[in-house]
């Protein structure tokens, strides 16, 4: 049941109160009619018995009964008795075999075998003749019976208009949660293609669901007009760094030249230097984003051999993997073209190659790959370094998100692989990993060719 859609959950709901509204109205529709069925009974019988004097007349002393008396009407049988319980005339149902007392006047209940019959007796005094008991009888099992046969028809149609309640709840319920579904969709939409311009833009209405889309609505803005705010603040404040900075490694690279600065002072200088290229190098990353983000960022794609391009990167950055004995494998297929922007391609492979240099074991292997599969380009980077945890792999991707103090290199900003998931995306592509704590990381891209 906490499984189910809040559409079905109504549905059951909604069906389940009508099914059981109609089944408690037949029931107490039934039970009347039972009852009226048997009143009409008895009096019809009644009815039948009383009309029945008519037919009866005397005529030089003798009893004669009209043909119509013999007319079985509404299932009464008719006959008449002499005053000794004599029959004289009439029919009398067949299974009728008893003959019980006459007793004027009065309706009862015979029993016989497996059948139940309605008695009325009335004594009646008929001028030139004398005084006879006139019986009526009828059947009540066959009255029941034919009520019987009704209540099994509506049995066999309950739960065809029991569907048909279901499919009408069904059909109500997902009209009514149609506007659910469209937020749904809306936020689906947003989450997939991050673009919280979208609105829900329901029609209007009264209810509580448009309400709530009017309030979607309106988060949406104030969080669009945030990250637009943030977004800003991030460009300006990088714009605003990225002087200081550089007349501080400028500065620094200048003091540096000074040969009379004594030993400590170097290393001051030193520290003070690869601190500034730091600090440039991570404004120059969210200046990027920033603009990623505004989307004023645009590559300048051109057919290129992105196989020669990896390989040369990677054998620069050999130079690096050789301050901690870090060996860079390559196995590169030759002659992949790609519609690609060669500075951005190049950032991409060395944010992943210096990561996996970073987070490497010392005196370790980081492996590049490069293979055609069908109509993808893959590329791997492979190190056998600390790995990431599980549970940090889904937020690996966020900005300046450090996993824990393994990883916590000084000259990595946390920024590197959120510049790498945005170029694989503006090149069509997509980028994934697999890691394991201890056992190092697989980054893999596949790019469309």
């Amino acid at each position: 049941m906490k499984r189910w859609s809040i559409k079905l959950k109504l549905t059951c709901l909604y069906g389940g109160f009508m099914i059981l509204l109609i089944v408690a109205a037949l029931a107490i529709l039934f039970s009347l009619s039972n009852q009226e069925v048997l009143s009409s009974v008895q009096s019809d019988l009644r009815e039948q018995v009383q009309g029945s004097v008519e037919e009866l007349e005397a005529e030089g002393g003798y009893l004669e009964v009209d043909s119509d008396f013999y007319n079985m009407e509404n299932g009464v049988y008719l006959s008449v008795y002499g005053v000794d319980g004599t029959f004289l005339y009439g029919r009398i149902p067949t299974g009728f075999g008893g003959q019980p007392d006459f007793e004027h006047d009065t309706l009862r209940t015979v029993r016989e075998g497996q059948e139940t019959f309605y008695v009325f007796d009335m004594e009646h005094r008929i001028q030139g003749y004398g005084s006879v008991y006139i019986r009526g009888i009828t059947s009540v099992t066959r009255a029941e019976n034919s009520f019987t046969v009704t209540l099994r028809f509506a049995l066999i149609l309950l739960p065809a208009l029991a569907v048909v309640m279901i499919l009408l709840s069904y059909q109500f319920v997902r009209r009514a949660l149609l506007p659910v579904r469209r937020i749904t969709d809306t936020v689906k939409e947003i989450r997939e293609e991050a673009d919280l311009s979208r609105r829900v833009d329901l029609p209007d209405g009264r209810d509580e669901i448009y309400h709530l889309a009017d309030t979607f609505d309106q988060l949406l803005s104030e969080l669009q007009e945030a990250f637009d705010r943030e977004r800003q603040f991030t460009s300006d404040v990088s714009h605003e760094l990225r002087t200081p900075a550089a007349v501080i490694l400028l500065q620094s690279e200048e003091l540096l030249s000074d040969p009379s600065l004594s030993e400590p002072q170097r290393e001051q200088l030193e520290a003070i230097r690869k601190k500034a290229g730091d600090m440039s190098a991570m404004i120059s990353q969210l200046l990027l984003l920033s603009r990623a983000d505004q989307g004023r960022q645009v590559l300048q794609k051109e057919p290129l051999d992105i196989s020669e391009l990896t390989l040369m990167t990677a054998e620069e950055q050999q130079l690096l993997a050789d301050e901690k004995h870090i060996s860079i494998v390559t196995d590169i297929e030759p002659g992949i073209v790609m519609e690609s922007d060669e500075s951005f391609f190049i950032r991409l492979l060395v944010n992943l190659i210096s990561n996996s240099i970073a987070y490497g074991r010392e005196g370790g292997t980081t492996k590049v790959s490069l293979h055609r599969e069908e109509q993808e380009a893959v590329l791997a980077v492979a190190d056998d370094g600390v790995g990431i945890d599980g549970k940090d792999l889904p937020r690996i991707w966020d900005r300046f998100y450090r996993a824990d103090a393994s990883r916590g290199d000084s000259s990595h900003s946390g920024l590197g692989l959120s510049i790498v998931k945005w170029i694989a995306k503006e090149h069509g592509g997509e980028v994934a990993v697999e890691s394991e704590k201890g056992r190092g990381s697989t980054f893999t891209c596949r790019f469309p060719l």
